[in-house]
């Protein structure tokens, strides 16, 4: 019985597949130039990755009692999308970035690319990195602020090593004088 479990456990582990983040060397090695082929391709977040967006809005002014009061509401909406989050192939940007959905929508893409000092890097977050809070981008019809550490998030795609191997075997019984 125990080897059964060992055997099971084995065919399971090595059916799976590892995670490996998309660069330009693995676009290559299964041509993943046209937009037909990336649709095919399940896309995972290599990290969370979380968008905010808030509103306020207040006035000031004088209680009946003579007190000054000063009222105010923040409205804050968040966007998280967890690590290995699976995303799907939408359209490449205007530069030649991919734009991943991880849900339905319009216009709720993020744009992924490589960083410009490394074309055959990592596809990470496009957005406006400049401000320290964090990078500015628009997801739906909303400008959203993804928050800082969302910066390191990149493009993960599914690897799987199959072998085939196909053995024919014959023996040799040997030869009498």
């Amino acid at each position: 019985m125990k080897i059964f479990t060992i055997l099971f456990c084995a065919i399971i582990l090595a059916s799976c597949g590892t995670h490996t983040a998309l660069n330009q060397s693995i676009r290559d090695e299964f041509n993943l130039n046209s937009e037909q082929d990336l649709r095919k391709v399940q896309f995972y977040t290599s990290n969370l990755i979380i968008l905010e967006k808030s509103a306020s809005t207040g006035n000031k002014e004088t209680g009946d009692d003579g007190s000054l009061v000063k009222n105010s509401k923040k409205e804050e909406n968040r966007v998280i999308i967890p690590v290995n989050t699976k995303g799907v192939f939408d359209g490449l940007g205007p530069n030649g970035e991919l734009m991943v959905r991880f849900e339905m929508g319009s216009g709720k893409t993020i744009l992924f690319t490589p960083k410009a000092n490394n074309p055959e890097g990592k596809y990470y977050i496009v957005a406006d990195w400049t401000d320290p809070k964090g990078g500015q981008l628009t997801y739906g019809e909303d400008t959203y602020t993804a928050v800082s550490t969302s910066s390191q998030v990149y493009l993960e795609v599914m690897l799987k090593k199959l072998q085939k191997t196909r053995r024919k075997d014959r023996y040799v019984k040997g030869m009498k004088v």
